[in-house]
């Protein structure tokens, strides 16, 4: 078994260590140490990076039916071999912040509202812990404010081992269903945990927790969060974006919800004028397309580019053309993909659910509809389908 030398010392970013083994992990040369401060991933956190003897570890995983560390390194170093290990230190503050972080904040949720952290995932720019329940945003607001309090303590965060007995006897915020010895992770009045992750020593070098997002899921509350650098981090990318948004808008920031909100208002009143307009403009359209329509039997077929019009408007035109019967159409419109509309009157026989399928399955695209009526996009411009969609329509109608 390797010795796991961060379980006593996150701190530790240096060792000395001998390769007692040269495996394959996934195809990739995977050596194991006598003992090693490299995390693997596990519990929710991700492994650390670093060098091993000048060849760069990318991957660290936890064999648990051997006890062994795999270290994935992308060169090669033989058995027997005695190596100096080194961990990015920027890459294990991260994630002892947002461990750490995790534990404040879901002891502040579940000691303010009984709602119980049931998994945590620590991604590459976000964390999450997902409740048993839901809270109100109000909630929300007071488990942050709660956590922060924590940090702004600066508390003491220690680790003891214990027996498996000795911690039935603990008030741990979760029960582990580990046996034999268990590391136990304590932030006094406030967290009592059994992990094996990488923390801080206080919780003041958490520096700050940031909730930046909630979501139902699975009958309870996902909660996004950063803290510390990730905090930073997302505190500029905001501060960018008000910035542009401002200055687009010209207004001051406290402004924007309402800047935001009158032009969505005006946005849907355009649409809407626009969509009357297309409405009128749709019959005196489909009157000039009907007269150039070509007779194939009883039916007459249109297959014209509309310029100018978008799927909407192309609707539009297709129902106005449907609706003096006896003809069948394919209209294309501006845009990449190419919008196509099929339609037919409802005195024709033929399914333009099938034309359309037929020409996509020809040019690439997707679409549907039924067989009065299709809608989709082709993967080529409008001088191109036109071609297709003609073969296909005429093949229909005869």
């Amino acid at each position: 078994m390797t010795s796991r030398l961060y379980y006593d010392d996150s701190l530790l970013l240096e060792f000395e260590a001998t390769v007692t083994g040269v495996r394959e992990h996934e195809g990739r040369t995977a050596l194991v140490l006598d003992r090693t401060a490299f995390y693997p991933t596990s519990g929710g956190q991700p492994f650390d990076t670093g060098t091993l003897g000048g060849v760069r570890v990318v991957d660290v995983v936890d064999d648990e039916a051997t006890g062994e560390v795999l270290h994935v390194v992308d060169g090669a170093l033989e058995a027997g071999r005695a190596v100096h290990g080194a961990i990015d230190r920027d890459r294990r503050l991260d994630h002892m912040q947002q461990h750490t972080g995790q534990h404040v904040l879901s002891a502040a949720f579940e000691t303010l509202y009984g709602a119980r952290t049931v998994s945590f995932h620590l991604g590459a720019e976000t964390a999450t812990i997902d409740l048993d329940r839901e809270v109100g945003p109000e909630a929300v607001a007071a488990a942050e404010r709660r956590a922060n309090e924590v940090i702004w303590d600066d508390r003491p965060v220690t680790v003891r081992y214990v027996s498996d007995a000795e911690a039935a006897a603990l008030p741990l915020r979760k029960e582990s269903k580990r046996t034999g010895t268990l590391r136990i992770v304590e932030i006094p009045d406030c967290d009592l945990s059994a992990c094996g992750g990488t923390h801080v020593s206080r919780t003041g070098v958490i520096g700050v927790i940031a909730i930046t997002g909630t979501e139902r899921f699975k009958g309870g509350l996902r909660v996004t969060f950063v803290c510390g650098g990730r905090a930073l981090g997302h505190m500029r990318r905001l501060r960018t974006a008000v910035a542009e948004s401002v200055k687009r808008i010209s207004v001051h920031p406290d402004e924007l919800p309402a800047a935001i909100g009158r032009l969505q208002d005006e946005n849907k009143q355009l649409r809407q004028t626009i969509r009357a307009q297309q409405e009128k403009l749709a019959a005196s359209e489909a009157e000039t397309l009907r007269a150039a329509a070509e007779p194939i039997g009883t039916a007459r077929m249109v297959v014209a580019h509309v310029p100018g019009w978008d799927a909407g408007g192309l609707k539009l035109l297709a129902s106005a053309l449907a609706a003096g019967g006896g003809v069948a159409a394919a209209l294309t419109g501006d845009g990449t993909p190419t919008p196509v509309i099929i339609v037919r009157s409802d005195d024709l026989a033929c399914d333009a659910g099938a034309v359309l399928r037929a020409v996509t399955e020809r040019l690439g695209g997707k679409g549907g509809g039924r067989p009065s009526l299709a809608q989709g996009a082709v993967n080529v411009p409008s001088d191109e389908a036109r071609q297709a969609l003609q073969d296909a329509l005429r093949a229909a109608l005869a």
